[in-house]
């Protein structure tokens, strides 16, 4: 079954095919969450098997909602599917519209609703091997440091989180 995403075909907000939205480059919703804890925030290496974007780092869970899905409950379903993740408070950050090449034939051109939430020392992490091959948290100054010295290693929208919005979206001096 295909997933309708909210995409603006024409200059109008549409349900559109996930794979045609990015095959054709067209502005749609996305969501971002950013799980942080102690100065830290908790980054995935996308799973081989994902169609675009595979086995690089990327911020705790991004997605996109699916026609008339709420962002919030979005951003909720998506940390449980792909991390196991619940119970956490998000809170909206600044939002962030970008355009980026995520492949060969594939363009992300999204309008990002952007979340934060304060995770405990105690927060258990399942991430879904389909999803997710790898997790690691890492201190903010260091995340800067990597994404600048290694950017192959990352993907498009988070060498552009990083490098451009790092601060208004953790809302912390990192």
């Amino acid at each position: 079954m295909s997933v309708l995403i909210p995409a603006w075909d024409g200059g109008i907000l549409t349900p559109v095919e996930k794979l045609e939205v990015h095959r054709r480059g067209l502005r749609h919703k996305a969501v971002s969450v950013f799980v942080i804890r102690d100065g830290a925030t908790l980054i995935q290496q996308r799973a081989a098997g994902k169609y675009h974007s595979p086995g690089l780092w990327a911020n705790t869970c991004c997605t996109h909602p699916e026609w008339g899905e709420d962002g919030a409950a979005c951003a909720a379903r998506r940390l449980q599917q792909e991390l196991g993740i619940e119970g956490l408070t998000l809170t909206p950050r600044p939002g962030i519209e970008y355009k980026a090449r995520v492949g060969p034939d594939m363009i992300e051109h999204e309008v990002v609703e952007v979340f934060t939430a304060l995770a405990p020392a105690t927060l258990t992490i399942s991430p879904d091997p389909d999803e997710v091959q790898a997790t690691r948290w890492v201190d903010l100054s260091a995340l800067r440091r990597d994404v600048a010295e290694n950017p192959d290693s990352f993907t498009a929208w988070m060498r552009i989180y990083v490098g451009d919005h790092l601060d208004q979206i953790v809302g912390l001096a990192a």
